[in-house]
């Protein structure tokens, strides 16, 4: 099982509280049990691919062994409980993994399966930059980032990392597996954007990751 979860926050002490656990985030969740892999992740100003941070919106990324491991997490972890209490909005996000290519921290985190889905799905794309290749990339991939807004079948989208400049990654909503296909194979933006990322080479790292959308919960709008 696979959860995403983001939190709006509003006010200097709140928002400068969020910034804080980036910091601490491995350390408050290294011992919870049945989490395999866990990310707490920044977002990018504007629409959420600029280069410049986010301070208003965080996501926590989790992998999990077992329905029962999230359930405690999400009902009794006091790490997680402090995002609900001090964000002004949220929601949480089940995933059911599909297909996974790629490494994250040269690891696979999500599971290959020959499930299908007929419903919504979400995709994740992730790639770590090359330092040498850091202003090649933003003057090609933002504009094709922020060009997914607004698309046909795209239900959410926001850009999220690590680390701003280096570490980015893609979350997005889409309403069928056909409308995100369409989006990806005849955008010229982003076929652009593949064909500049094979012969540039820029990442050392990559991860794409495709999922069923079990269910959405909070009070996000």
């Amino acid at each position: 099982m696979v959860t995403i979860s983001f939190f709006r926050f509003s006010g200097f002490l709140d928002k400068w509280w969020a910034f804080t656990q980036m910091g601490i985030a491995r350390l408050s969740t290294k011992e919870i049990k049945g989490l395999r892999f866990v990310k707490l992740l920044g977002s990018g100003g504007l629409t959420g691919f600029g280069s410049w941070p986010n301070w208003t919106v965080y996501s926590l990324l989790c992998v999990w062994e077992s329905q029962e491991a999230q359930e405690n997490f999400f009902n009794k972890n006091l790490f997680f409980l402090g995002f609900i209490k001090r964000s002004i909005a949220h929601q949480n996000i089940f995933l059911q993994s599909i297909s996974a290519h790629g490494t994250w921290d040269g690891q696979q985190p999500f599971e290959t399966s020959k499930h299908k889905s007929d419903g919504k799905i979400a995709v994740i794309t992730r790639g770590k930059i090359k330092l040498s290749k850091l202003w090649t990339f933003w003057q090609f991939v933002s504009p094709a980032s922020n060009d997914m807004q607004g698309k046909e079948g795209m239900i959410f989208c926001i850009g999220v990392g690590e680390l701003p400049l280096i570490q980015q990654a893609t979350f997005s909503i889409w309403e069928s597996t056909e409308l995100m296909t369409k989006y990806a194979y005849h955008s010229k933006q982003h076929l652009e954007v593949i064909k500049k990322t094979r012969e540039l080479g820029w990442y050392e790292e990559e991860l794409f990751a495709r999922f069923e959308v079990l269910k959405i919960e909070g009070n996000w709008k």
